[in-house]
């Protein structure tokens, strides 16, 4: 992730009709940075869901922003997205504690939910995290230690570790996605397991799962998935799993490309489409608009900046495609 805040071409911060604001607030002494995105449809009558999206370790806010992306679909389905910045850890590194340091983040995502409360009009009942990796696994210890105001949570290429599992204290049934690689080397595919048959138990889910494959549309990216459901949780809640074969350490349907990345499902799409179910009571009788969102198109072609067919590495490359639809890709070796 180090190299990726290099490569990017960077929109300014402040858009018209959106607005993407980088702030502080001090806490304990101590100033902490976030980043929040309002969709331009938001109107401050109307209480609006909220989604923090938590960077990994040794990323930042802005690269999360960008890598494991929400914008496109907040804008279309109305809720506001938070990216908070992590501290230094003791080797310089920008993480998540998860309790096991002197940092207070859950003082920090506290006091961060109380300044956005008082700043926009939230709906209480409809507050989620996500995040990648190490801001997965804080998604599950918000889960835990922020029970009463978080509605569901979603990781990617993360993991609930012993610790927050033995320290968890939910009050509520929790509505629970991972989205994981089998061949992610950083947080290997077996140790999510512990933790979403915490959350099965926890949830009194069925204890036989229902599985389903999903379409492999993309032949390029050499993965396939499948979607593994725990349902008839209480309140309605489900403990899901989007199991990536042959995913590596990276966010599914990511325009930028950091390794094994699958393109045959949009983590960030299926991250909403899974929190627009729930809200803090379980499941909601009449869903959310999750957007207007079509994943359905073939590959014609790959061109470099010079329009030239390649598909070489370590290069901006612009992937056309049979709905007229362009995506830019660095895919980085």
């Amino acid at each position: 992730m180090k190299k990726l805040l290099h490569l990017l071409f960077f929109s300014p911060l402040i858009l018209i009709g959106q607005q993407t604001l980088i702030d502080s607030i001090n806490v304990n002494g101590v100033y902490r940075d976030f980043i929040t995105y309002i969709p331009s449809i938001n109107q401050s009558s109307q209480p609006s869901p909220l989604v923090f999206n938590f960077h990994g370790m040794t990323s930042n806010a802005l690269q999360q922003m960008i890598y494991g992306d929400f914008r496109s679909i907040a804008d279309t389905a109305n809720f506001i997205i938070v990216h908070p910045q992590g501290l230094l850890n003791s080797l310089g590194e920008t993480h998540w504690s998860l309790g096991q340091s002197s940092i207070d983040d859950i003082g920090f995502v506290n006091a961060l939910y109380a300044h956005l409360v008082s700043n926009y009009n939230i709906n209480l009942d409809q507050v989620y995290s996500t995040g990648m990796s190490n801001g997965g696994a804080m998604s599950y210890y918000l889960a835990c230690n922020m029970s009463d105001k978080i509605a569901a949570i979603a990781s990617v290429a993360g993991s609930m570790g012993p610790f927050t599992q033995q320290t968890c204290n939910p009050e509520h049934p929790t509505p629970v996605l991972e989205i994981h690689g089998t061949a992610d080397a950083n947080v290997p595919f077996d140790f999510i397991f512990n933790g979403l048959e915490y959350w099965r138990n926890y949830n009194n889910c069925n204890l036989i799962a229902d599985t389903t494959t999903i379409s492999d549309s993309n032949l390029e990216d050499l993965s396939s998935v499948e979607h593994i459901i725990y349902a008839n949780g209480g309140n309605g809640v489900t403990t899901e799993l989007f199991k990536i074969i042959n995913g590596g350490h990276t966010w599914p349907g990511s325009n930028i490309s950091l390794g094994l990345t699958n393109y045959d499902i949009d983590a960030s799409f299926e991250v909403w489409k899974f929190f627009s179910k729930y809200d803090i009571n379980g499941l909601i009788s009449q869903p959310m608009s999750i957007g207007v969102y079509v994943k359905q198109k073939e590959l014609v072609k790959v061109i470099d900046l010079f329009g030239r067919e390649s598909k070489d590495k370590n290069q901006l490359l612009f992937y056309i495609y049979d709905d007229g639809t362009v995506e830019k890709r660095i895919i980085i070796e």
